[in-house]
């Protein structure tokens, strides 16, 4: 049984945020099933290199579904086809013999686009900087039972902080909203007794961050869920949002 496949690559090239781009097309050949799809840009990267063109640039670090970088458009979907997974773990046995396989970066205002395939995602830095952490004394490290929290809600605030912050959620909302992404970090926090003491403070500065940086407003529509790597609940929209109107009431 043969395990390879020849395919066609059209990615998004373009040399710098305010230079323009263009879709550039390259033949693969003989690219193994079981290689993921950042090897396959690897192979396509090598082969450039020995032709003495520029590589593609493109995000990557741990290639574990962890860490979020590889932030890529797969045929119009992010992070390509598979349900809650991250490019780096999609695999090529996911597409056939002579397919062609488009390839951009994120679309949004909130991330422009650095050069090629990378974008710039500082965006989500800043909103953590203006309130995801918990900055109070809470003193010393208590013993694992000290401070009673229902299994629920401990596994509630645990899913909330599996959020990776890759931005699918952002390039897949037709408004460009990082309203699933904000209501993550604010979810993991408001659940858990070390960050109810700063909650009202965190969830407007958190949103008013997110409202400078240029992100849309969500209307719901799902798709950030959908296309989570993770599966993060929008429920934590919901919280988000009764987080904020609380704040807003004391004040």
């Amino acid at each position: 049984m043969d395990n390879t496949i020849n395919i066609t690559l059209k990615v998004w090239r373009q040399r710098g945020p305010k230079e323009p781009g263009k879709f550039e097309t390259y033949e693969l050949k003989n690219i193994s099933t079981e290689s993921s799809f950042l090897e396959m840009l690897d192979v396509l990267n090598e082969q450039l290199v020995q032709k003495h063109e520029e590589p593609v640039v493109f995000d990557h670090d741990c290639r574990e579904g962890i860490c979020g970088m590889c932030s890529l458009y797969i045929n119009g979907q992010p992070h390509g086809k598979d349900a809650a997974v991250t490019t780096c773990q999609l695999h090529m046995r996911r597409f056939n013999d002579g397919d062609t396989i488009t390839i951009e970066p994120w679309r949004s205002a909130g991330f422009p686009i650095i050069r090629d395939l990378m974008v710039d995602r500082t965006a989500f830095d800043k909103i953590m900087q203006a309130g995801g952490y918990v900055s109070v004394n809470t003193g010393g490290i208590p013993d694992a039972n000290a401070i009673a929290i229902a299994k629920p809600i401990a596994d509630e605030a645990m899913d909330a902080a599996s959020c990776i912050g890759c931005g699918a959620c952002v390039a897949a909302c037709k408004n460009g909203s990082a309203m699933l992404f904000v209501s993550a970090k604010v979810s993991q926090l408001a659940l858990l007794p070390q960050g109810k003491v700063e909650a009202a403070k965190r969830v407007k500065a958190m949103i008013a961050k997110m409202d400078e940086l240029g992100f849309g407003n969500c209307t719901n529509t799902g798709a950030c869920e959908a296309e989570c790597p993770k599966s993060v609940s929008i429920s934590n929209i919901a919280r988000l949002n009764r987080e904020y109107l609380c704040a807003k009431f004391k004040d």
